[in-house]
Order: C-alpha cells, then sequence, then structure tokens
C-alpha cells in the first residue's frame, strides 16, 4: 500500500475531479487527466471554490489549500500517467469509450498498476477485456459528492485477483472511505441495484396517480428516514443519469421491470434533467 504514491485520475467531471480533490486532500500526489483543458480547470476552480468555503468556516487555512492544489498535476496527454502507481477512471458512462481508455492505460501504465473504474453500473469484465491486465482492473465505485459521500463499492470482475481487491480497499480506506466487496459483477452491483426499483416504484406511483412526487418524497423521508426522497434524488443525480442505468438493466436483462417509464423519458426530451439544468420532477429556476 505505502507503494501507491501517485494516482491518476481520468476525467474531470464531478465525479473524477471529487475524488482527485479527495485524494489530493488526503496526501497523494494526483494527475487529473481530460480530453480539454478547460475540463481540468473547470476541476481545479471547482475544488478551489469548495476549498475557499472550508476557509471561511475556518475549517481549513490557506496553506492547507495550497498544499493540496500542489499536490494536482493537470494534463490533457494520457501519456503522463507513465508513471502513476494507480489509476481511477471517472469518464462517461459509455462502455466503448471505456473500453477504449482501458486499451490505452493497459499500454501507457506500468504492467503493475492498477486499473480501476468508477462506473456505477457497468461490466468490469467487460472493460478489463480490453486490457493485457484483467486481473488488475477492478470497479472502484465513489458516491457524488466523492469528497463528502463515505462508501466506496470495490467490484470483482471475473478475473479480479483478491490483491487486487484488497489494494483497491486499503486505497479507499486511506481516503477514508468504508468499502463493501461486490463479489460478482452484476449490472449495478449493491446501491444502484436497490435504488432503481424504488425509482421505477415512485415513478410507477405518479403515473397510477397514486400520489405526487412531493408527497411520495414526503413519505419515504419522514417514514424510513431517508435523507431525501426517490424525486428529489433522481433531481439531485441528474434523471438522464437514472434513465441511463434503467436503460442498460433493461438491455442486459430483458427484463420489463427494469424499462424506464414514459413520463421520465419525457423529462429527458424535454432537457429537465434535475438540479443541473435547474429543471427535473422540481422546478430549481430562482
Amino acid at each position: 500500500m505505502m507503494s501507491i504514491k501517485k494516482i491518476g485520475i481520468l476525467g474531470a467531471g464531478s465525479m473524477g475531479g471529487g475524488i482527485a480533490h479527495l485524494a489530493a486532500m488526503k496526501g497523494f500526489d494526483v494527475v487529473l487527466c481530460d480530453v480539454e483543458q478547460r475540463f481540468v480547470d473547470g476541476a481545479v476552480k471547482r475544488m478551489t471554490g469548495l476549498m475557499d468555503k472550508n476557509i471561511e468556516k475556518q475549517k481549513m487555512t490557506v496553506e492547507d489549500k495550497e498544499a493540496v492544489l500542489k499536490r494536482i498535476t493537470t494534463t490533457t496527454n494520457l501519456e503522463d500517467f507513465a508513471t502513476v502507481d494507480f489509476v481511477v477512471e471517472a469518464i462517461i458512462e459509455d462502455l466503448a469509450a471505456k473500453k477504449s481508455a482501458f486499451e490505452r492505460l493497459d499500454k501507457i501504465c506500468r504492467p503493475e498498476v492498477i486499473l480501476a473504474t468508477n462506473t456505477s453500473s457497468m461490466s468490469i469484465t467487460v472493460i478489463a477485456a480490453a486490457t493485457s491486465r484483467p486481473d488488475k482492473v477492478a470497479g472502484m465505485h465513489f458516491f457524488n459528492p466523492a469528497q463528502i459521500m463515505r462508501l466506496v463499492e470495490v467490484i470483482r470482475g471475473y478475473k479480479t485477483s483478491d490483491e487486487t481487491v484488497q489494494l483497491v480497499s486499503e486505497i479507499a480506506q486511506a481516503m477514508g472511505k468504508t468499502t463493501v466487496e461486490v463479489k460478482k459483477d452484476t449490472p449495478g452491483f449493491i446501491v444502484n441495484r436497490i435504488m432503481i426499483p424504488q425509482f421505477l416504484e415512485a415513478i410507477r406511483l405518479v403515473e397510477e396517480g397514486v400520489a405526487t412526487p412531493q408527497d411520495i418524497d414526503t413519505a419515504v423521508t419522514m417514514g424510513l428516514n431517508y435523507p431525501m426522497g426517490p424525486f428529489q434524488l433522481m433531481d439531485f443525480t441528474g434523471i438522464d443519469i437514472g434513465v441511463f442505468v434503467m436503460e442498460y438493466f433493461y438491455n442486459e436483462s430483458k427484463d420489463m421491470r427494469w424499462n424506464p417509464p414514459q413520463t421520465v423519458k419525457a423529462l429527458v426530451r424535454a432537457g429537465r434533467l434535475g438540479k443541473k439544468t435547474n429543471a427535473g420532477w422540481y422546478d430549481y429556476a430562482k
């Protein structure tokens, strides 16, 4: 574990940027890579904003912030991963894109380096098959926002070794996370496998005229003691991502229960993707 000092993070979106920020705060050197400089700059800007707020609240000092930023190198050149000790891929949830990324990472990274994917539902086995080191590929699923959410799912592909699972778990724990092991590479792993049926049932309740989204959210937060209801959560995580995961489950299983209802597809078509577009199940425009 001590040999892991420098972590390469591919993808500087909300997840990749969050994981990079977390790793740097926990003392790792980070190489953050994306296809365009504006994406990595955006990630650093978000980190700086969060740390400035923490400085205001006296939760960290200006020196702490400078030390964190000093540990992060940004790049648009994947070749810079030749020196990293561990990789977390956090690009878009597109299987072809992920396979292509892993094929390139496999050629660039040293043979002993573990390649982890932050996919929320896709097959680790399929992604690992794009490399010559499937035993060193695993799922490392952080939750959004990565700096705050306490869980990391560590997922085995068909050929993932025990040593790989152990090391991925240790790195997640070194970042302050609690880990759970997903022993079989199944769509959605643990959390999404349980969350998506709840989303689907909630949408069906609305479609059947049983209750409004507001009342369902109130019922779930107060009756099940969840921090937010299913419609609030879909808006927070992105309705398009929820639909994407439902469709992935459906395509993998051909089981109609996973087929996204028309109501939620209509929201995506209308560009109502949740908080990020100021409108989803609810309206957020000021």
